[in-house]
């Protein structure tokens, strides 16, 4: 299953850690057979979190896909071949059949995941949750206690989030913290790598904040920039760590393919025996896939590209089957995200390493310039990193 989970928007930190000391064959890239799903079941949520792309709120929202309707489209994604589907929202435990969606698709055998925000995971629901038998249970953390129930805007929420995953992870169930870096929590980051490590918690998913509005400043002495390249540099250096001790966390980020890049230069500096082969793995990865590999059905029914596309519908789950929506490139961003290469502009037209990243996150710049292949403004590598290597 590990190729197919590939597939979602993430680079897999561990797996490329893993190649330095224990190389597999560089292979033809396997496309997944269809996307990894996204879907945001319902929009209600019990907190109003300061970065929620859904804008969410603890309130019924009129639209939304019925449990007839829900059954419908999972019979066919299934004949679509897609093969994860990550349960979201708002909150997905405030959905009345959360665990009748979730027990149907582990039986029809899609890979399942949960991405809550914790803190209504407690001991009267740890049984139905168990029972579901996740694949995957993802719970949001932005910080230590202070920072993170700020961020929530609900003081005590860390620590119902921290004892949601506690449950999780004692019922065998396995369990990650997702975390979403900004300036107002960065200096956060370090303490929860600490918590993670002590907490035994087996994944930890790093995602960058999706900034617009950044000028083309020097990404080596601009502040966001070398926040997030220290913040890099902690996560490889912690997951190299965590590999030496025999402990058998993952480590993955999201919404900024840059990373990618940004580690075969680190690999280069630490591992120069084995950068040859982290460029092979990586250019097999391939970089972004909104649009691909990777998409998003929102409580209405609405299918965007991805969970950070909201601002454009392809098309309707109820008007037409998602199998026909994901397969019609007469949708011209479908057809646009779809080339390879991407004919990007501006830094990204000059990389060296296009055929990593695939053009990065391509919203940044939509948003920003209205050019969807502009250059993106989130990518944190500087002049010199861009260029190809010279011996």
């Amino acid at each position: 299953m590990r190729f197919l989970l590939e597939s979602h928007a993430m680079f897999r930190l561990s797996q490329y850690i893993q190649e330095i000391d224990t190389p597999t064959p560089v292979v033809p890239s396997r496309r997944p057979p269809g996307p990894v799903v996204i879907w945001n079941l319902v929009r209600r949520c019990n907190l109003t979190c300061k970065h929620c792309y859904s804008i969410s709120a603890d309130k019924d929202f009129a639209g939304e896909l019925s449990i007839a309707e829900i059954f419908r489209v999972m019979d066919d994604l299934r004949a679509f071949r897609v093969p994860v589907l990550i349960l979201s929202g708002g909150e997905p435990l405030l959905r009345p059949e959360i665990f009748e969606i979730a027990q149907r698709a582990k039986k029809m055998g899609f890979y399942v995941g949960l991405s809550s925000n914790g803190t209504l995971i407690d001991t009267r629901n740890i049984d139905a949750i168990a029972a579901c038998d996740f694949n995957y249970v993802g719970i949001s953390l932005d910080g230590i206690e202070a920072t993170h129930d700020r961020f929530r805007r609900s003081q005590g929420a860390f620590a119902a989030a921290l004892n949601g995953m506690r449950l999780c992870r004692d019922r065998g169930l396995k369990v990650g913290a997702r975390f979403t870096m900004t300036q107002d929590n960065a200096h956060d980051l370090p303490a929860l790598l600490r918590l993670i490590e002590e907490e035994g918690i087996a994944r930890f998913y790093f995602s960058h904040l999706n900034y617009a509005g950044r000028g083309n400043k020097n990404r080596r002495d601009d502040a966001h920039y070398r926040m997030t390249r220290e913040a890099m540099d902690l996560l490889f250096e912690t997951c190299l760590a965590a590999r030496q001790k025999g402990q058998p966390r993952e480590f993955t980020t999201g919404n900024n393919d840059a990373d990618g890049v940004y580690f075969l230069h680190w690999v280069r500096r630490r591992f120069p025996g084995s950068a040859a082969h982290i460029e092979a793995k990586l250019r097999q990865w391939g970089g972004n896939a909104s649009g691909l590999n990777v998409a998003n059905i929102d409580n209405l029914g609405n299918v965007h590209p991805d969970t950070m596309w909201w601002h454009y519908t392809i098309g309707n789950v109820r008007e037409r089957p998602f199998s026909e929506l994901w397969s019609d490139l007469s949708d011209p961003l479908l057809a646009e995200l779809r080339q390879r290469p991407r004919p990007v502009k501006g830094r990204c037209g000059q990389c060296a390493w296009k055929e990593i990243c695939n053009g990065n996150t391509r919203v940044r710049a939509q948003q920003l310039t209205g050019d969807l292949w502009a250059e993106d403004p989130g990518c944190y590598l500087d002049d010199e990193e861009i260029k190809q290597f010279h011996s």
